[in-house]
């Protein structure tokens, strides 16, 4: 004998997604060759959006303070 379908969805089958999400026109697998070569995704706090506008400042302000960060490193392991 089978068991009868329950009526009420169970907790993980339920929709979660909120309304202001909308991924009509979305591409399943777009990024994944980016993330199968190694690309790193950072999230930039919304308090300083206005100095790195996108990741291009964020990558060359980086490489600025790289140097820095390398010899402060060197400095306490020596």
């Amino acid at each position: 004998m089978k068991k009868k379908a329950s009526r009420r969805p169970r907790s993980s089958e339920k929709d979660t997604m909120r309304a202001e999400y909308d991924f009509s026109k979305a591409v399943r697998g777009v990024t994944a060759s980016r993330y199968a070569e190694g690309v790193n995704v950072v999230v930039v706090d919304p308090a300083v959006l206005d100095v790195f506008p996108d990741g291009q400042a964020v990558n060359e302000t980086l490489r600025a303070l790289a140097p820095v960060i390398r010899r402060q490193r060197n400095r306490r392991s020596a």
